[in-house]
């Protein structure tokens, strides 16, 4: 009997350490409005080789923001791999007035955008998780924890979407140009209660994301993640991504269960509403302007 449980303890021990967790916690700073806090964050970020793209100062999330920055060995990465792996290009770092710093897991959320091209690209990951921690600290991770070997495919539950999905196809316009070109234009009207965060564009491989803002008031970002957990700043903003002639963004059910994976059932249920309304957003975005 010593044994069996000694056997089924390794056996959860060895589970639970090849889970990850989508957040890792910073080195706490004195309190500040965010958009102070910002700017030395920046400049520890450009030292260790990031550059800065965006940040976000959610209207209707007071006190909570995030700093966007991306990495050229990573953007190498991320265009050999292709596809829906351009939604990764922004590294996302959560900022919060009371002083806290937290910052996506590159080891997370690259094992999910990447899928099969992980492999290859995991020395640069490891790299930019390194210099990560150089620039921000390296605290406790948090926001749940998935077995790494299930992010690749990853789905909340049976029968949700999962990163692939038909309905993360929004808009197919004759030729990259064009596509560019419309969500360039729709995001610059603020369609829907939208605002541009950041850009990143990778023309030589028919690749661009950006960032957009969630404003409306009553279906926005400020709504259901304020909901479901603000805490997770590293989470925001959502991406509208361009691959080809085609404008993506992945449906909702997947994407906020990608970056709240602990959520339960009935947060979730909060919230329902949430994944139509962005998914309508994200469509008046794509169209042609």
């Amino acid at each position: 009997m010593k044994r069996l449980l000694a056997g089924l303890a390794m056996l959860l021990h060895t589970a639970l350490a090849l889970a990850v967790s989508p957040y890792i916690a910073g080195e706490r700073r004195p309190a500040a409005p965010v958009a102070e806090q910002m700017a030395p964050l920046a400049q520890r970020l450009q030292a260790e080789g990031f550059t800065v793209v965006g940040r976000h100062l959610p209207p209707r999330l007071a006190g909570h923001g995030s700093l966007i920055v991306t990495d050229p060995a990573l953007l190498l990465a991320i265009g050999t791999a292709g596809g829906a792996a351009i939604a990764g290009a922004g590294i996302r770092v959560g900022v919060r007035a009371d002083g806290s710093v937290s910052y996506m897991n590159p080891d997370y959320w690259y094992r999910a955008y990447l899928q099969q091209g992980f492999g290859a690209a995991q020395p640069a990951v490891r790299d930019a998780a390194q210099r990560l921690a150089r620039a921000l600290g390296a605290g406790a991770p948090f926001g749940g924890d998935v077995p790494e070997a299930d992010l690749p495919e990853y789905r909340y539950m049976f029968g949700m979407e999962r990163i692939d999905s038909g309905k993360n196809v929004l808009q197919r316009h004759a030729s990259f140009d064009d596509a560019l070109r419309a969500v360039q234009a729709n995001l610059g009207k603020g369609l829907g209660q939208t605002a541009k965060v950041y850009e990143v564009v990778l023309p030589e491989r028919q690749l661009a994301v950006f960032g957009v803002a969630l404003n409306d008031a009553e279906q926005g970002e400020g709504w259901w993640a304020g909901t479901i957990g603000a805490d997770h700043e590293a989470a925001l903003p959502y991406e509208i991504f361009i691959v080809g002639g085609e404008v993506r963004a992945f449906y909702a059910r997947y994407r906020i269960a990608l970056a709240w994976p602990a959520l339960g059932m009935g947060q979730f249920m909060r919230i329902m509403q949430a994944p139509e309304a962005i998914h309508a957003t994200m469509q008046r975005l794509a169209g042609n302007p």
